[in-house]
């Protein structure tokens, strides 16, 4: 159903807000949530879910999927950052996104990965996408990519787009969070 996963994209953002409001640091980066490489910050988003937001121990980190909530979702997460810590545009930052083989890092990849997954839980992706305010360069070309590459070429059938925005964060470049998330129901044949 969506709404369930409107619900975890909801507490996914959230999550991301209080880590950053925090003043949460990662190594000799600048203070807030946007420089976190993802297996750092997937583990803070699983403390903080099962913490602050009734996931009550449920959320936990893994190889594959990267956060599992044990009985509910098996998601795989990924960064879209255009720019560094230091404010230049990143190179290559799309390409985890949209790289549309088997075996990647992509999150197309990840899609394709989600659908071997043996488990009882819903498969779902989300992108956690850092822009200014406003956006210097705007991601949502970029997810519509994804989705036109992970339905037309691929024939990977995703649910409709959910998606919670942040406003206000700390970091000088990565000034807002976009948390996106597709439920990864299954191939057509």
């Amino acid at each position: 159903m969506p709404d369930e996963l409107s619900k975890l994209v909801s507490d996914v953002s959230s999550s991301l807000a209080a880590i950053d409001a925090s003043g949460a640091r990662f190594k000799d980066f600048h203070p807030g949530v946007g420089p976190f490489g993802e297996p750092q910050l997937v583990k803070l988003i699983a403390e903080k879910l099962n913490h602050d937001y009734g996931y009550s121990g449920r959320a936990a980190t893994k190889r594959t999927p990267d956060l599992l909530i044990s009985g509910s979702w098996a998601v795989e997460v990924k960064i879209a950052r255009p720019f560094g810590d230091n404010g230049r545009e990143a190179e290559d930052w799309s390409v985890n996104l949209l790289h549309p083989y088997p075996g990647n890092v992509s999150v197309l990849g990840d899609c394709l990965k989600l659908l071997d997954y043996k488990g009882s839980e819903r498969k779902a992706v989300l992108v956690i996408g850092y822009e200014h305010d406003p956006p210097a360069i705007d991601l949502s070309p970029l997810f519509r990519s994804f989705e036109v590459i992970a339905s037309e070429v691929l024939k990977i059938q995703l649910s409709e787009r959910s998606e919670s925005c942040k406003k206000g964060l700390i970091h000088p470049v990565h000034q807002l969070v976009r948390v996106v998330g597709w439920e990864v129901l299954g191939r057509a044949e």
